[in-house]
């Protein structure tokens, strides 16, 4: 899916390599895309610019990411955060969601990867701006909370919805138990790890995934959504 012009993402990064390949991939993808080295720019920056999405760095200085968070969501503005943190810093994720952050990703990333999760995002606060989303054989239409699969509508609790429509979204993205509780349950979710086991099995059930050929299972792993 290419996303439509006028979707505005900011860049908030201490490192310019990383702005400036950032900033290169996504202008190529059709986004209108701003940069800031630091995060007392970036809340200058968003003032003027309404980005739809601020993709963060947590460790930056001046301003950091978690500062950021807390004036950009103070006046409740719709704008999706997804905040770049550090291999294994589980306290910063944390912190960075209950501040008010959407979507957290570990660096180093693919760049695929992140393309997804601000879809993800657009999907969840900008339904309007992209519409309907086709993935190989899959229509999903937020608006109606709906997911069409191979021309036929799937009947979806609204947890089913959810966790397919998160899966699609990140599809050949292989999805630990822990990050699907996190994104489609909550972070501060207190069930058992099982309960992603019956939904999964569920889906499967639901789209006919008789061999696991769709969603596959990667032992110790996760889940991977795998599109013809």
């Amino acid at each position: 899916m290419k996303p439509t012009k006028g979707i505005k993402i900011l860049l908030v990064d201490d490192e310019p390599h990383i702005l400036q390949f950032l900033e290169m991939g996504l202008s190529n993808e059709g986004f209108e895309v701003q940069t800031a080295p630091d995060g007392a720019i970036a809340v200058e920056v968003a003032v003027d610019f309404k980005p739809h999405v601020v993709i963060l760095d947590v460790m930056m200085p001046e301003m950091n990411g978690f500062e950021v968070v807390k004036q950009m969501k103070a006046d409740g503005n719709n704008v999706g955060i997804i905040m770049l943190t550090a291999k294994d810093e589980v306290e910063d994720r944390v912190k960075g969601l209950t501040l008010g952050a959407d979507d957290y990703m570990v660096k180093p990333f693919s760049f695929d990867e992140l393309l997804a999760r601000i879809q993800a995002r657009l999907r969840n606060q900008f339904p309007d701006l992209l519409g309907e989303v086709t993935q190989g054989p899959f229509r999903i239409d937020d608006r109606r909370k709906e997911i069409i699969y191979n021309d036929k509508a799937l009947e979806l609790s609204p947890t089913e919805y959810e966790l397919l429509k998160f899966m699609i979204m990140n599809y050949g993205i292989v999805l630990s138990k822990t990050l699907i509780l996190d994104r489609v349950w909550g972070y501060d979710f207190g069930g058992e790890e099982n309960i992603v086991e019956v939904y999964i099995r569920s889906l499967r059930e639901k789209l006919g995934d008789k061999e696991h050929k769709l969603i596959r299972t990667l032992r110790g792993v996760g889940y991977r959504v795998d599109l013809p």
